[in-house]
């Protein structure tokens, strides 16, 4: 470990260790990883979710829930339908260093 990376360790404080930990707790689901994957491609709807990693819409919204809670995404309301995104590119960041990580 560098200096730099034991000198972020040592800065942080028990909440921020947990909030890590949580952090890291939202990407231990695969059907997680397939929302966020599936919304790389841009801002899309329940339905289109659904229809693209084929699963039903309970289980969709419930992982939805859990990665807004998360904020690794976002939603916008158009009328009645909500459009969700990701939150910002950090998102893609984690999971692009998660994969390079398993693929070495």
């Amino acid at each position: 470990m560098t200096e730099n990376n034991e000198y972020i360790l040592n800065d942080m404080n028990e909440e921020e260790l947990l909030e890590l930990a949580d952090l890291f707790k939202m990407f231990a689901d695969s059907t997680r990883i397939k929302i966020l994957y599936d919304l790389f491609d841009g801002e899309k709807n329940v339905t289109e979710i659904c229809d693209d990693i084929e699963m039903n819409q309970s289980a969709v919204s419930h992982q939805l829930k859990a990665l807004k809670t998360g904020k690794l995404i976002k939603s916008r309301r158009d009328g009645k339908a909500i459009y969700y995104s990701l939150d910002d590119d950090h998102v893609k960041t984690i999971i692009a260093m998660g994969k390079e990580h398993i693929e070495e």
